[in-house]
């Protein structure tokens, strides 16, 4: 007779992480350890370590860094949970910023505006919360197995596209008839 320990995500878990790119790569790898060790499947870990990342990323680009902040640079917050059903929720708290978060819809050559719409299509939910004192707070409900599963044959059509116009002057049927 074997006996088997079952581990447990911990239920919750929360860090302070310097306004900035510094920190991103540390709450990636406590997350993925932290989750990892409590017996979470790798593809929601994964998912999970990707809207951490873009989360961070967003806060520390367009959102001030926390008033009650350990370091000089400040901080933010990064914060994960498990209920007792098994749900993870993702949330990072910000000291606010000049625009709220929404997805945008980037041009082709834009070098960035997809992170929300990535979040969007990873997530099972998501919101933004503000609170008294100016902080704001993007929460997402991470996809589980069964949804990933679903996630996989959707992915493209939940992903928004921005818009391709056309070039004036050029006409794409004679560009390629040349090609004949």
């Amino acid at each position: 007779m074997a006996l088997v320990v079952a581990q447990e995500v911990p239920t919750s878990s929360s860090m302070a992480v310097p306004h900035g790119p510094a920190g991103v790569g540390e709450a990636r790898h406590r997350m993925r350890d932290q989750l990892r060790t409590g017996g979470m499947s790798e593809s929601v870990i994964d998912d999970a370590v990707l809207i951490l990342s873009e989360l961070l990323s967003n806060a520390c680009r367009h959102g001030r860094p926390l008033r009650d902040s350990l370091t000089a640079d400040g901080d933010v917050r990064a914060a994960w949970r498990v209920d007792t059903s098994g749900r993870l929720t993702v949330e990072v708290t910000d000291g606010g910023g000049p625009t709220r978060p929404v997805p945008a819809t980037p041009s082709v050559t834009a070098h960035g505006g997809r992170g929300l719409n990535i979040i969007r299509a990873l997530a099972k939910d998501w919101g933004v919360r503000d609170d008294a004192h100016g902080e704001v707070t993007v929460w997402v409900v991470v996809q589980d197995d069964t949804d990933t599963a679903r996630r996989s044959e959707d992915f493209a059509s939940r992903v928004t596209a921005p818009a391709v116009s056309q070039i004036p002057g050029l006409d794409f049927e004679d560009a390629f008839d040349d090609l004949d």
